[in-house]
């Protein structure tokens, strides 16, 4: 039995940068479904409530660093006191157009974040984010 396509969640306060994002998502092809969020909150509420069962796809967390109210760090810190069973369902990448020393040390303390990449997303970046899980 193959694997199912991943799901992806964006999560940018740009709306240009979400936009841009699925289309190169859906360009390539290998994905189940595709959702952005503006706001981190209402990504964070999505997931908090999501109804996974392990044999779904995981999900893939395209994650912006700095966006107001909730940044992608407080959206790590929330997504992280979540129970396990949901927690194993989603892989988080976080982007940021600067790259910070700061936040590039902060990425170590949380496990759960895969990998960082500078923007823009790009199709060669998705194919690695796809082929590294």
């Amino acid at each position: 039995m193959s694997t199912p396509f991943p799901h992806f969640i964006i999560i940018d306060d740009s709306q240009l940068d979400c936009f841009i994002g699925e289309k190169i998502i859906q360009n390539i092809g290998t994905f189940s479904s595709v959702k952005s969020y503006i706001k981190a909150k209402d990504a964070y509420e999505f997931i908090k409530n999501s109804d996974l069962k392990p044999a779904d796809a995981l999900t893939i967390i395209i994650l912006d660093i700095q966006m107001p109210v909730m940044n992608g760090f407080q959206f790590v810190e929330a997504f992280e006191r979540l129970p396990e069973n949901i927690q194993s369902n989603f892989a988080i990448f976080m982007f940021s157009s600067s790259i910070n020393e700061n936040d590039l040390n902060r990425l170590q303390n949380h496990p759960c974040i895969h990998k960082f990449y500078g923007k823009p997303i790009s199709k060669e970046i998705v194919v690695n984010i796809v082929g590294s899980l």
